[in-house]
C-alpha cells in the first residue's frame, strides 16, 4: 500500500537548504556530518506536530547561528514565521567576548528567551535540545565525566544548570514524549546513580 500524500514542499526545501548550508561540516567531536543533528531535530518535532513550518524551522534551526546564512535569506525563502522561529532558537553572541567567556550569559539569555517564547518556538527548541541531550547522554555512557572537556565550558554543573533551565522553560511541553525523554536523559547524565 502506498504512503498517504502529504504536502511537504516547504519541509523538503528547508532540508535541502540546510544540507547545503551545513555542507562539509562536522558535528563537533562526533565524526559525522553536521546535518544529522538538524534532521534529528526534525524527527523529534514531528513527534509533537505535523506543522510544516515548525518542521522546516527545525531543519533550519542552526543555519543563522552556525553558517553564513542570514535571517533575511530565510525570511525571503521560507517566510516570516519560519525565519522568526529560527531566530528565536539562535544563540546571540557577544562581540569581542570568547564563546567560553560569554557562555553563561548567552545560555541564561537563551533560557529566558525560551521561557517567554510562544509555544511554537518551544516545540522547535525541543527538537534541538533533545537531540543535543541525546548526544550528551550517548557520549556520557562512553566517556563519563571526561565528556565535558570537549565543550567551551568544561564544568559539568554549569551544563546541568543549563539543561535544567531549558527543561523549566520547555515545561509547557511536559505531556509530550519528547519532553519526558529530555528529562529522563538529564537525570541519567547528571544523577546517574538515582
Amino acid at each position: 500500500m502506498a504512503n498517504k500524500y502529504i504536502d511537504s514542499d516547504l519541509l523538503d526545501r528547508a532540508i535541502i537548504f540546510a544540507v547545503n548550508a551545513h555542507h562539509n561540516t562536522e558535528r563537533r567531536g562526533k565524526g559525522f556530518p553536521y546535518i544529522v543533528h538538524p534532521l534529528e531535530a526534525v524527527e523529534i518535532v514531528a513527534t509533537i506536530t505535523s506543522d510544516q513550518e515548525l518542521l522546516a524551522a527545525a531543519a533550519l534551526h542552526d543555519t543563522i547561528e552556525d553558517t553564513d546564512v542570514t535571517i533575511d535569506q530565510l525570511r525571503s525563502l521560507f517566510g516570516d514565521r519560519v525565519a522568526q522561529l529560527v531566530q528565536d532558537e539562535s544563540d546571540v553572541f557577544i562581540d569581542g567576548v570568547s564563546e567560553a567567556d560569554s557562555w553563561h550569559a548567552r545560555k541564561e539569555a537563551a533560557i529566558n528567551r525560551l521561557a517567554a517564547a510562544p509555544f511554537d518556538a518551544k516545540v522547535v527548541a525541543m527538537g534541538d535540545k533533545l537531540s543535543n541531550m541525546r548526544a550528551i547522554w550517548r557520549d556520557y555512557q562512553i566517556k563519563g565525566d571526561d565528556l565535558w572537556s570537549i565543550f567551551h565550558v568544561t564544568d559539568k554543573f554549569s551544563h546541568e544548570w543549563h539543561y535544567r533551565g531549558l527543561a523549566d522553560a520547555l515545561s509547557p511541553l511536559a505531556d509530550t514524549f519528547a519532553y519526558q525523554e529530555f528529562l529522563r536523559l538529564i537525570n541519567d547524565v547528571f544523577y546517574p546513580h538515582l
